[in-house]
């Protein structure tokens, strides 16, 4: 692979997004097309490189200060 599709920014975020598709083709395999490679990742690859699965990236969660504790008395 040379380049990456168009709208991902990193290898790490594609294999995330291949990864989570290939599991949904696991869990009910109705691909958006048909492939002569039947493997789960092959599919959700192709997927993702045709632009046919649409994905969304969700803002970071709301962490919590660590340092903002009650320490108990002792």
């Amino acid at each position: 692979m040379d380049r990456l599709p168009e709208g991902i920014d990193s290898k790490f975020r594609y294999v995330i997004l291949v990864s989570k598709r290939a599991e949904q083709l696991i869990q009910n395999p109705t691909p958006k097309f048909r492939l002569k490679n039947r493997k789960a990742t092959r599919v959700a690859m192709a997927e993702i490189n045709d632009g046919s699965v649409k994905w969304q990236l969700e803002p970071p969660a709301v962490e919590t200060d660590i340092l903002d504790f009650v320490p108990t008395e002792e």
